[in-house]
């Protein structure tokens, strides 16, 4: 599995595409995305088990170092960290981007 994460309208998608040759219908079939906004209320493990069988899985960083005030708004950046910490565990290449320049954390591209 690839797992790219970055800052939101960072490129994640358009990188990933262009640097494994998908088109949009190839992308939709072998890819999931956003997948920080399943974190709350699931049980990671589960989760992060079941997102691994995607070839592609694109997670959003949320938060920025940023503590929100709000209780709930804190809860849903936890869940979102963790998922991403289980899913880095589980891929085969991680890949952080931001301002549409990757950066491999973990393996590399096929």
């Amino acid at each position: 599995m690839i797992f790219v994460t970055g800052p939101l309208y960072a490129g994640k998608q358009t990188y990933i595409q262009t640097a494994l040759g998908l088109s949009d219908g190839e992308f939709a079939r072998r890819a999931v995305r956003d997948v920080q906004e399943l974190a709350v209320g699931s049980d990671p493990e589960a989760l992060a088990d079941e997102l691994a069988g995607y070839e592609i899985v694109i997670a959003t960083e949320l938060g920025g170092g940023l503590i929100p005030i709000d209780r709930a708004e804190r809860e849903k950046r936890e869940a979102a960290g963790r998922l991403a910490c289980l899913l880095a565990k589980r891929a085969d290449t991680v890949i952080r981007v931001c301002c549409g320049l990757p950066q491999v954390l973990k393996g590399r591209l096929p």
